[in-house]
């Protein structure tokens, strides 16, 4: 896939069409913006688990930021790969959550209804869950409570 013909771009040239040395591993761009990628973030986080697991190690290993390339573009890769699934079995409730993120400074309290109806599609196409890293053991997440603390201002 072309750099400008992936699904969340619109009219953006790419500014450097310099190619990348031979010893860099090919990989297209994510191509989304920070709304589509906070609203996939636990998705990818757990589709993704062992990929950025390896990245995180190689990291760790060295401070070279060429050292870990080749971990960082299978990251990358994975991410793809999750959000054209996502654009596939869950594009309208998809693209709902991350409109709602994007007009409300990105705070997920804000976008609960649209958020459950998108984590249920994700379960039901792709058995994948969202799971909150930290949630306090035996207590329902907060995405899950029926009555938040914060709850989302009525849309006008």
């Amino acid at each position: 896939m072309a750099y400008n013909e992936h699904p969340f771009l619109t009219d953006i040239k790419v500014t450097d069409p310099t190619p990348m040395p031979d010893n860099v591993p090919k990989v297209d761009e994510v191509g989304a913006t920070s709304a589509p990628l906070k609203s996939a973030s636990f998705f990818i986080g757990g589709f993704c688990k062992d990929y950025n697991e390896d990245f995180m190690l190689c990291k760790n290993e060295n401070n070279d930021p060429a050292h870990c390339l080749k971990e960082g573009r299978k990251v990358t890769r994975c991410a793809i790969d999750l959000l054209k699934k996502l654009r596939e079995n869950c594009d309208k409730q998809f693209e709902a959550h991350w409109q709602c993120l994007d007009k409300n400074n990105h705070e997920f309290y804000m976008c609960r209804p649209e958020e459950k109806i998108f984590n249920g599609c994700v379960l039901n196409a792709l058995n994948l869950k969202k799971v909150i890293p930290g949630s306090p053991e035996g207590q329902t997440p907060i995405n899950l409570k029926e009555n938040p603390i914060y709850r989302p201002r009525p849309r006008t």
